[in-house]
């Protein structure tokens, strides 16, 4: 900092404001609205884009891998761990569905950029069986990407991940494996994967391949919950195997600090994140060290709190979009966006879980149960009746406006 002197240093500010009133006046009547980092970003991240279905592969058995090309040439900059939405016309509804992605960022940057989900088969909802009948190898899709907070952040986690996953799970983890060998992610990472059969391991062969390529960073330790040919873990993940492994490859010991120990990160079924938060309070994990995806919301049987005698009821919901207003019907053991995508009314939702927002909507009368899994509402819009569709159930009949899109 150059020093001029007193009076000249205070009185600056005064000097620098006629400097702005002389280049006010000075400047062009004509607006000049072109704003070149707004354009950058628009670029680097646009909304919708149009995709390419350019590969179709195995993942295992009941699942598959697909590959989108972009058709302007670039996907959107994403962090492993990140998920992508799609939008799909499902009869005479517009569904928005996310999945996390499987490719990682590095593929993204190539000469021919791409990015991949994996996608299992008998899941009890609709959409992944949609994928796996309807889309080609030249299909078009409408996506956008990247959401989601589940990346690995230098400033909060430790250097060393320990990935706890169920099932199709394993993908985010798959893409910081793929991060990891390809030398532009430097962290080391242990993911404990937890499968029913070694003939069904989603993604089975490219997590040997990742581990094969860097085997000093990455370790997976597969754990088959009914399979007795399987010579490895058997059962579920529980405490004491976290311990084990995170003893042989993070370093953890009895004496461990665990606010500074490794950070875990869990992506699976409902009914697993339940087990693996009671490992984690066992092990004395802080919550800071302890992450987990944007996961749909499970069946209500599974959301703490919820009123079991709402099982069964129905509703109905008067749906105000601007002026024009429409009455449906609900099911009190279905979120509000669900009803919506059944009546044909679009709702523009992205986690599923309650997280993200996208889908907030005024509830104007009537009640409603919020999960309390995930609730990602700030303070005022609890408080001002603000609440997400896609993670609130009808317990009576409504009154709601929802935004247009």
């Amino acid at each position: 900092m150059k020093i001029k002197g007193f009076i000249s240093d205070v009185g600056g500010a005064s000097r620098v404001t006629k400097m702005r009133k002389e280049m006010i006046e000075s400047a062009s009547p004509v607006p000049h609205p072109e704003d070149p980092i707004r354009n950058l970003a628009d670029a680097l991240h646009p909304g919708r884009q149009e995709f390419t279905v350019t590969e179709i592969r195995d993942a295992s058995p009941t699942s598959k891998i697909y590959r989108f090309s972009p058709v302007n040439g670039h996907v959107p900059v994403f962090r492993c761990g990140q998920y992508a939405n799609f939008y799909l016309n499902i009869g005479d509804s517009v569904l928005t569905r996310a999945y996390s992605i499987s490719s990682a960022p590095f593929e993204a940057r190539q000469d021919d950029p791409f990015f991949e989900i994996t996608v299992r088969s008998n899941m009890p909802y609709l959409v992944p069986d949609w994928f796996l009948e309807h889309l080609k190898v030249g299909s078009s899709i409408t996506a956008s990407l990247p959401f989601g907070q589940f990346c690995y952040e230098p400033l909060r986690d430790s250097g060393h991940i320990i990935g706890l996953a169920g099932g199709s799970g394993i993908t985010p983890f798959l893409s910081m494996a793929k991060e990891i060998a390809h030398g532009t992610l430097d962290i080391d990472l242990t993911v404990l994967y937890g499968s029913v059969n070694h003939t069904d391991i989603v993604c089975g062969e490219e997590l040997s391949e990742c581990e094969s390529a860097c085997p000093e960073k990455i370790h997976i330790v597969h754990i088959m919950s009914d399979d007795p040919d399987w010579d490895g873990e058997k059962g579920f993940i529980t405490g004491k195997i976290i311990e084990k492994y995170a003893a042989k490859y993070a370093g953890l010991s009895p004496d461990t600090d665990m606010s500074q120990g490794p950070s875990f990160f869990f992506c699976g079924p409902p009914v697993m994140y339940f087990k693996i938060e009671e490992a984690m309070k066992e092990l004395g994990v802080p919550r800071r060290r302890f992450r987990h995806d944007a996961a749909a919301q499970p069946g209500v049987g599974l959301i703490p709190g919820y009123p079991e005698d709402q099982i069964g009821k129905k509703y109905s919901i008067t749906v105000m979009r601007g002026i024009h207003e429409e009455v449906i019907p609900a099911a009190a053991d279905e979120p509000v966006a669900v009803a919506l995508e059944r009546a044909g009314i679009p709702i523009d939702t992205h986690c599923r879980g309650g997280e993200c927002g996208y889908c907030r909507s005024q509830l104007l009368s009537g009640n409603i149960f919020v999960s309390p899994l995930n609730d990602g509402r700030r303070a005022m819009d609890k408080e001002l009746g603000w609440f997400h569709a896609c993670s609130s159930y009808p317990v009576s009949d409504l009154k709601i406006k929802i935004p247009i899109i």
